[in-house]
């Protein structure tokens, strides 16, 4: 131990923060005017530290063995410093793991399964998420595509920039996947004229977007719905479809069903955008460093982080054809700092509407998690360890799973102006 907490202050003293840490027996290690303190009640999170296990620092932190004290962005930026290895690249890529992970997704992804993992995520509390999220609730990466836009510009931004993608136009049926708290649906509605449909498996939102609905007097050209993708029943299929921070849910093994139902719900010459969450620089299903458990833990169960690559060669082989893909994940960075910021600027606020709904012992523990979800995610995004990609895809005239010749060709456009053209 006397080695581990030599090695741990030699660390503590080339951090680009000033950071102590306080042993259980009440020594204190690092700087002596520190920007962050952790105060450590027992040895193994110690430990966890020194070893550069930092999401078990994280579940510590959560479940109270360790008091934090200081900032979020100065604690992201200590926690850097203290990793040993790269998160992303600490996984065993075998076959055997491979099988093991595919076997466990199966398991995972069922109806039932997803349902509750939503809304364990999801309904948590309306009015938390209304503390640090814009004003229409987009839960998803915006898009800041001038550097001066504030959040709520941005995530407006973000929206047109789908809608653009998809080249949306009056009357068009269009189905949102995973809808949230209605931001795309509403703003295609409203903003481009379509008949819109939003699915969610969270009744919060669900209630939320209804309300919104009836509000604007939009009923009978947009609903929301209760129900999972794979729920959806075959008919008149739909001109676009989009899923924004839905497929994060789907878990590999049911990826191929995933987009085999967007195959079956697009109308031939349709397009598709899927924006979400993908596996960083390199392939890896959970990051290492105890970082991915932590999130399955506490914040999203069922989760599973795949390569872009892995998902277009899923896409096509449901008869996708990928005809734009762009990665903005520095974009995503810069949302989930301004995130965090906004929560932790409320943190009185936040504490008073968990501590409402959950009772103040785990409305702090819930608040703990989402500090440390939130700061270490924008940091996850900064050093790459994730990334977030919109693919755009469309449904070719002729059906390539089947071998018809599809059309010469279709009807998107031959340049991008199109996405940035006012």
């Amino acid at each position: 131990m006397k080695h581990l907490l030599n090695t741990l202050e030699g660390r503590l003293a080339a951090l680009p923060v000033p950071m102590a840490v306080q042993l259980p027996a009440g020594q204190q290690l690092g700087a002596r005017d520190p920007a962050v303190t952790l105060r450590f009640r027992d040895r193994l999170a110690l430990v966890a530290l020194a070893t550069g296990e930092i999401g078990n620092v994280g579940a510590a932190i959560v479940e109270g063995r360790v008091a934090l004290e200081g900032g979020m962005r100065d604690l992201m930026a200590a926690a850097a410093g203290l990793l040993t290895r790269d998160p992303a690249r600490d996984q065993h890529h075998g076959w055997w793991q491979r099988v093991l992970a595919r076997a466990r997704s199966m398991a995972v992804h069922t109806l039932g399964h997803d349902a509750r993992h939503v809304q364990f995520h999801y309904d948590l509390s309306d009015d938390f998420y209304a503390l640090w999220l814009d004003e229409r609730r987009v839960y998803s990466c915006a898009y800041y595509r001038d550097a001066a836009l504030d959040l709520a510009s941005a995530q407006e931004a973000k929206l047109d920039h789908i809608c653009r993608k998809l080249r949306l136009a009056p009357g068009e049926r269009f189905l949102d996947i995973g809808a949230g708290w209605g931001g795309l649906l509403l703003w295609a509605a409203e903003h481009y004229g379509v008949d819109a449909t939003g699915i969610t498996l969270s009744h919060h939102q669900h209630a939320h977007v209804q309300r919104l609905i009836a509000e604007r007097g939009l009923q009978g050209r947009v609903r929301m719905e209760l129900r999972d993708y794979r729920e959806l029943p075959p008919g008149q299929p739909f001109d676009k479809i989009a899923s924004v921070g839905m497929f994060e849910h789907v878990g590999r093994a049911q990826m191929g069903r995933y987009f085999d139902t967007v195959h079956r719900l697009l109308r031939p010459g349709g397009l598709m955008l899927n924006h979400g969450i993908t596996a960083g620089a390199v392939d890896n299903a959970q990051l290492g460093a105890g970082m991915g458990d932590f999130i399955e833990q506490y914040i999203f169960p069922g989760g599973e982080l795949i390569h872009v690559s892995a998902v277009l060669h899923d896409m096509a082989r449901a008869g996708l054809e990928m005809v734009d893909t762009e990665n903005l994940r520095p974009h995503y960075a810069r949302t989930l700092w301004a995130w965090s910021d906004r929560l932790e600027a409320r943190l009185p606020a936040a504490r008073d509407v968990l501590a409402a709904h959950w009772g103040s012992e785990q409305g702090d523990k819930v608040l703990r998690a989402y500090r440390l979800y939130l700061a270490g995610s924008a940091l996850g995004f900064e050093r790459g360890w994730m990334a977030l990609h919109q693919m755009l895809a469309v449904r070719p005239d002729g059906d390539m799973a089947t071998g018809a010749m599809p059309g010469a060709q279709s009807d998107y456009p031959f340049t991008r102006e199109y996405i940035y053209r006012s």
